[in-house]
């Protein structure tokens, strides 16, 4: 069974960082695309970044490439979102998935992933 644990969100000025971790059991994160989604208030979820198996970032839309940066170790089996330059617009809460087989690539679709982690919220308020 592959299970997710999202950790580090919390309340943060704008400009502020926050690091996100997404652990994972039952599983390799090495054979698996990990991908980060996010759900504000009264929106839809969206694709924020997902890690390919060959460690590979991507980032939905192309601007939070700047700011965001997705990253894996594969020793503690965790896959981590670092946050810079917070702004409000990225309040919401924060879900990781995987893909149901390993090896299969990232997607911004949420639809494509069947395993999510519980999510933790991230408020970015003055």
């Amino acid at each position: 069974q592959l299970h997710l644990v999202e950790s580090g969100g919390g309340l943060v000025q704008p400009g502020g960082s926050l690091r996100l971790s997404c652990a994972a059991s039952g599983f390799t994160v090495d054979e698996y695309a990990i991908g980060w989604f996010r759900q504000a208030p009264g929106k839809d979820r969206e694709g924020v970044s997902c890690i390919d198996v060959d460690n590979r970032g991507r980032y939905y839309p192309d601007s939070l490439k700047g700011r965001f940066t997705i990253s894996r170790d594969n020793a503690k089996n965790t896959v981590y979102l670092q946050m810079n330059s917070l702004q409000p617009e990225d309040t919401a809460v924060y879900y990781c998935a995987t893909r149901d087989l390993a090896w299969y690539r990232c997607s911004d679709y949420d639809g494509a992933f069947g395993s999510w982690g519980q999510g933790t919220r991230v408020t970015v308020s003055s």
